[in-house]
């Protein structure tokens, strides 16, 4: 199995994309097991997406395109304006409240970096913003996206690991508070040094916040609607996602009305196709990966070896959130987590940690890797927007970095911060 990981980090260091680096890796260690029927990668390649519950994840991701083509993105950032525009650094903090209402729109944090740097970015470099400053505030902030209900991280994980995939949407509203304040805090502080004004001269009235409120409520409530139909037992997690395409039609043929017949089929679902076929096609070939760690006892040897170390589950989450920190540089999110679920969660049952709160810290932690180099998406995304060099974005990381670690320690050593929504309305 060395080789074969070896090899999969060639690969992925020569730049080969990661899903034919995860099934060529695969299908290498086959090929030192001539006992196997070949046939058993091809089996297992497309035995992995006939699974109901996954049904989920392209729904979601059509719905996600539909509720942006529906006007939901501009009536949620005139809401944020309205709500934190007055503040030190107005842009910024507007980014950072704009990511966590679209959580319950995009869930992508690539989508979220590169669509808001494309909407703010040119607006706080007109206002003074450095470029680098102006760049990492809207991808660092975009982390916060896919942890707000409904996360595709979190269905990936749930569907492998056997968790309610309810209470892990329940799960990352209050993280996603936490990534907020954290972000804003820090904004205001970099603003204040800066001494970047605000976007708005004085404080929205409690009548435009009012009208801000009444333009966006469809989106807002969006998430909100799924949580409870899921608990009520109206819908199944497969289901869900088959009502979120439903809503977001609803949303933009009938009620905000911008979106038409030929728009639907020529932009949204075409630009569908592509999420979807990307996210499918690194699950299929992860199956192929997956069935060389199973044979070769990873994950066994993996906790024998973890918990040789240490059995206190604070610092064998701290120690899995740092690997997870280190493997996200060089490895897509959605790959460690279809890779790594079923090795890791294991372990952390064993020591007794919530699967609820592991799930958390472990999506956190590997969606990290989206805003660092060499290979962070959403860092590329926002750079290419901008025009900002590695160089800018990085020196200007370094404040949100920090507080994203202090962050995760603190969901790590408060359990109750991931816990108590899901317990509240799950029981």
């Amino acid at each position: 199995m060395l080789i074969v990981l070896i090899a999969f980090a060639v690969f992925l260091i020569l730049g080969m994309p990661v899903a034919f680096a995860i099934g060529i890796s695969g299908f290498l260690w086959f090929l030192q097991h001539p006992e196997l029927p070949i046939t058993i990668p091809i089996q297992r390649l497309l035995s992995q997406t006939v699974n109901f519950a996954l049904l989920a994840i392209p729904m979601f991701i059509v719905a996600g395109n539909v509720m942006n083509s529906a006007g939901v993105t501009k009536r949620l950032l005139d809401f944020a304006s309205t709500l934190v525009g007055h503040m030190k650094g107005g842009l910024g903090q507007v980014s950072a409240v704009l990511s966590t209402l679209m959580g319950g729109v995009s869930g992508s944090s690539i989508a979220d970096a590169a669509m808001e740097t494309r909407m703010l970015g040119p607006e706080m470099l007109r206002r003074g913003y450095p470029r680098g400053f102006a760049v990492a505030v809207n991808v660092w902030t975009s982390l916060i996206t896919p942890i707000i209900p409904p996360g595709i991280a979190f269905i990936i994980y749930g569907t492998i690991g056997q968790v309610s995939i309810g209470r892990l949407f329940a799960a990352g509203i209050g993280p996603g508070l936490l990534l907020m304040v954290v972000y804003m805090i820090t904004i205001w502080s970099v603003a204040n040094r800066l001494n970047l004004a605000p976007e708005r001269e004085k404080r929205a009235s409690g009548k435009e916040i009012v009208e801000a409120l009444g333009k966006s409520i469809w989106a807002l409530i969006f998430p909100v609607l799924l949580i409870v139909g899921l608990r009520g037992g109206i819908f199944t997690p497969s289901e869900v996602g088959s009502f979120a395409v439903l809503y977001g039609m609803l949303v933009g043929f009938l009620i905000h009305r911008e979106m038409s017949f030929r728009t639907f089929y020529w932009e949204t679902l075409e630009n569908s196709l592509g999420d979807i076929g990307s996210v499918m096609f690194i699950l299929s070939m992860s199956a192929i990966f997956g069935y060389g760690m199973i044979w070769e006892r990873i994950p066994e040897r993996l906790a024998q070896f973890l918990l040789g170390i240490t059995s206190n589950p604070s610092l064998l989450m701290i120690m899995i959130s740092i690997f997870l920190v280190f493997a996200g540089l060089f490895v897509d999110a959605t790959a460690l987590i279809l890779m790594l679920t079923a090795v890791l969660l294991p372990v952390a049952r064993q020591v007794g940690i919530d699967p609820v709160h592991f799930g958390l810290v472990f999506i956190l932690s590997a969606a990290m890797g989206n805003q660092t180099p060499p290979v962070g998406a959403s860092m590329y995304a926002g750079c290419s927007v901008l025009g900002a060099t590695l160089e800018e974005y990085v020196k200007a990381s370094w404040p949100f970095l920090i507080v994203t670690v202090i962050a995760i320690l603190l969901i790590i050593f408060f359990p109750q911060l991931v816990l108590f929504i899901p317990n509240l309305i799950f029981g």
